[in-house]
């Protein structure tokens, strides 16, 4: 077990259970000896630089996150690529990468055991550089279509709150969506095509349990690309259905691909990923095996 935690509670995860959970790990890490570095604060930003300054200092032993993918990808995005171990207390709505790490969910005493018990395992993560020279990692997928234009449109609104905002984009974005002109190239090979959904995973799921490219692994040293071609809106609405169960890959228009690098062309498409907004296409995002330490 790592003597120093650094850790970094959401508390408005999993519809303000985040706060419960975290609270709760943080006295059984006390009550079982650890010596706890509290990184959280009133925003990402502010956790992120808390979470830097501690990793370059050399303060903490390993970073432990309170919350949902978003959290895990805070903490990825800090530990990716360092020999800091990231952990991960389970505490969203989705927890899509919690739940296909096998990591405890909503259970704050199981994670913690798990923490004290000080296993590890190295698992791949996907690289981004943006054109300023930023690097930005995420370890899901990451999603290029359909489904990141009703987030980007989701986002918009304050109103409402939790997932009905986005069943509302989704009932905005489907009467005027069509199928986006989109350039692929994996590992050098191109592929151009209209599609109504492009997803790139370095894990299976995404939006709490839709397993969007069921076969990704997290330990392969590769992407996959998932591409549903152009279809109609009422076919469209019968495949989408189908990714909770992983099942929409036998249909004809779904085409699954793997590249250790891939590049994603189309215009005015803002890709999400572990459900952050991560970035404007034109976008390369490769696979690199082992960037990130997970105690698990």
């Amino acid at each position: 077990m790592p003597r120093r935690l650094g850790m970094i509670v959401n508390p408005t995860s999993g519809k303000n259970t985040g706060a419960r959970i975290g609270l709760e790990a943080l006295t059984l890490l006390r009550a079982a000896g650890v010596e706890l570095v509290d990184l959280s604060a009133a925003d990402a930003r502010g956790a992120t630089e808390k979470g830097r300054a501690a990793i370059a200092e050399g303060a903490i032993d390993a970073l432990v996150v309170a919350g949902g993918d978003g959290m895990v990808h805070l903490g990825a995005n800090l530990c990716a690529g360092t020999d800091v171990p990231l952990g991960i207390i389970a505490a969203g709505t989705g927890n899509d990468v919690a739940r296909e790490l096998g990591l405890p969910v909503r259970d704050a005493a199981k994670a913690v055991e798990r923490l004290l018990a000080g296993g590890t395992r190295a698992v791949d993560a996907a690289r981004h550089t943006t054109p300023t020279g930023e690097t930005k990692w995420f370890v899901g997928v990451l999603a290029a279509g359909f489904d990141a234009v009703v987030n980007e449109r989701a986002n918009t609104w304050r109103w409402p709150k939790g997932q009905m905002r986005y069943n509302l984009a989704i009932l905005r974005e489907l009467p005027v969506f069509r199928a986006i002109p989109y350039r692929v190239v994996l590992d050098g090979r191109e592929v151009r095509t209209d599609a109504m959904l492009v997803a790139v995973g370095n894990g299976p799921s995404y939006g709490g349990g839709m397993k969007v490219t069921p076969d990704a692994l997290f330990d392969d040293g590769l992407l996959d690309v998932l591409v549903l071609h152009r279809i109609g809106t009422p076919e469209f609405l019968r495949v989408f259905p189908t990714v909770f169960k992983g099942t929409h890959t036998s249909h004809p228009a779904v085409e699954v691909l793997r590249a250790r690098e891939v590049r994603l062309e189309a215009t005015g498409i803002v890709a999400y990923a572990d459900g952050e907004r991560f970035g404007p296409l034109p976008m390369t995002v490769e696979a690199v095996p082992g960037a990130l330490t997970v105690l698990a």
